[in-house]
């Protein structure tokens, strides 16, 4: 399942539009997602301080008065949250985004899915520890979190665990932990849990024209260690591509071959070195060598490629 990032205050040209309550540019950019096939969208408000204060039940009201969408409510802000949830006429498909291992926060996050059935986002984090290290301390997180998921009487099928990605350009060996973690989270449990990752994350800092190769990459092992959904650029075409080639099973390109063999050698633990492919055409070398590096097989700069 994909949610589209792109509706997000970390865009000044998006803050200040949503900070304005601009109509036509929230529809503009949403209409953009929804022409790519996104049906989830996330509604990335931050602590809603400001102009931005009660942004989120607006988005809500604008959005659903002309699409028929899902959505992911992204804020700190607790008493945002609410009334987003209060807002929304189908809370049991949408997604509150986030909650952490942190006692209070998970206890007031839960409280709030487990009020309008939503499914609830939960970061293998706490602010004692930060990020693990290890898939063994993320799994650890994970158990806080669904003892009080369960507790608060979420179905497991409700939860989406992240496993949480760091950029490959400063913790390059990060990539294949974070791999392991999403196999580690959908063996552990039953009911079964779902995984879920901020694609993006994981090329944060890349240069620019390497960006997106890095994510479609990741996404395709990802996908291939068990990932249920993401939270993805739904602007760039080209990873949506890869998600539904890998979810339909059908290529008919040489590139798009590449990008399913690396899938299905990650579903049946083979080596991605025994990938057969054509070393002289660029693209498909870019991708064996992009999976060589997030699988910390080789050593990962700029001009990796």
């Amino acid at each position: 399942m994909l949610i589209g990032e792109n509706l997000h205050i970390i865009s000044k040209q998006t803050k200040e539009a949503i900070a304005q309550r601009d109509s036509n540019y929230v529809l503009n950019n949403v209409k953009k997602q929804v022409q790519n096939g996104i049906k989830t969208i996330d509604l990335n408000i931050g602590p809603a301080k400001g102009n931005v204060q009660g942004a989120l039940k607006w988005l809500i009201e604008l959005l659903e008065e002309n699409f028929n969408l899902n959505y992911s409510l992204d804020t700190t802000n607790i008493a945002e949250m609410k009334q987003g949830f209060c807002s929304l006429k189908n809370s049991k498909d949408a997604f509150l985004n986030s909650t952490s291992a942190d006692e209070e926060k998970l206890k007031n996050t839960t409280e709030i899915a487990a009020q309008y059935n939503s499914n609830i986002i939960a970061l293998t984090m706490c602010s004692q520890t930060g990020i693990p290290k290890t898939p063994d301390e993320r799994m650890e997180l994970a158990l806080t979190i669904i003892e009080q998921t369960n507790a608060s009487g979420i179905n497991n099928s409700k939860v989406w665990l992240d496993p949480l990605i760091l950029p490959v350009c400063v913790a390059q060996e990060q990539a294949l932990v974070s791999l392991d973690t999403i196999r580690m989270l959908k063996e552990s449990f039953e009911p079964e849990v779902k995984t879920l990752i901020g694609l993006s994350n994981i090329s944060n800092g890349c240069p620019k024209e390497h960006r997106a190769d890095v994510n479609r990459v990741f996404l395709a092992l990802a996908l291939g260690c068990g990932l249920d959904g993401a939270i993805i650029d739904a602007f760039d075409t080209k990873t949506i591509e890869v998600y539904n080639i890998i979810k339909n099973q059908k290529v008919d390109t040489k590139t798009g071959e590449i990008y399913l063999k690396l899938y299905n050698s990650m579903l049946n633990f083979d080596d991605i070195n025994n990938i057969k492919y054509d070393k002289n055409d660029k693209e498909q070398y870019k991708i064996i060598r992009c999976a060589q590096i997030l699988l910390n097989q080789e050593i990962y700069s700029h001009s990796f490629l």
